[in-house]
């Protein structure tokens, strides 16, 4: 892939603006050149009147990975401050995705960690792959959550499974996804984008002032904003620490880390 090939593929058709996160052979990881790019792409729809719905995937086998974590290492120290420009634009496309007035489906084909779990959250409905599956995976790496799964989490599923989640990584099947509220359905993997296709569809032809309203009325409550800034500046602190480059060096030598040793200290 070239550095100009799109990152988000983007098709629309009858109403339904189709989100792809294109980076197949990295699990989706969401690079910053990814997050910019979905932010600008969300942007764009958000004002668009010819789309009223937007339906969100991965390529390929995984619907996304989260952070690109060869990418953190690549920082080095400038780590930080790489974590801070990837949340402030992933932030700004959460933030969008979450207040505009287009319903958004989320179609979860495979595996989703960390801030892919964050995105699959952020669906109006959401469908699930029989095969996907689910974990927090922040404190693997010792890191903290972002995406905003901290805000959207404790109102799907709770706040004690969400404790569970964040604190053990706990992997969540897509049937369990579905009996906590986690997703709204599950499907059999062959007829996921067809089905998420229909629903799309169906919202699209519904009343999209009403449908603009109910997502806000339903948010209202939600001081989503103020949690992302939160989780940028407790992610961009982890990854400082010693316990955050253990976690990401030991994740790319695939080894199990050591963190007790590597200690919180900056």
């Amino acid at each position: 892939m070239s550095v100009s090939d799109p990152l988000i593929a983007v098709t629309v058709e009858h109403g339904v603006a189709t989100l792809c996160f294109d980076r197949p052979a990295n699990g989706n990881a969401l690079s910053l050149a990814l997050v910019r790019e979905l932010a600008d792409t969300v942007a764009t729809l958000d004002h668009d009147e010819a789309v009223r719905c937007v339906l969100l995937t991965g390529s390929g086998r995984f619907f996304c990975v989260g952070g690109d974590i060869g990418a953190f290492r690549e920082a080095g120290d400038s780590v930080p401050v790489l974590l801070k420009q990837i949340t402030a634009a992933m932030h700004a496309a959460v933030a969008r995705l979450a207040r505009m007035s287009k319903p958004l489906v989320v179609a979860v084909n495979g595996p989703a960690a960390g801030a892919g779990l964050g995105f699959a959250a952020l669906g109006d409905i959401v469908l699930a792959a029989r095969s996907a599956h689910f974990t927090m995976a922040y404190t693997g790496i010792g890191l903290t959550p972002d995406a905003g799964t901290t805000a959207l989490l404790p109102r799907l599923i709770g706040l004690r499974r969400t404790q569970e989640l964040a604190l053990t990584n706990r992997r969540v099947s897509a049937e369990e996804a579905a009996s906590i509220g986690l997703v709204t359905r599950v499907v059999d993997d062959a007829a996921l984008m067809d089905e998420a296709r229909e629903v799309a569809r169906t919202l699209a032809a519904g009343p999209v002032l009403a449908h603009g309203a109910i997502r806000r009325l339903l948010l209202a409550s939600q001081p989503l904003e103020t949690q992302m800034e939160l989780e940028a500046q407790e992610i961009s602190l982890a990854a400082a620490g010693l316990e955050g480059r253990e976690g990401i060096s030991a994740f790319l030598a695939k080894r199990k880390p050591t963190f007790v040793e590597a200690g919180p200290a900056l």
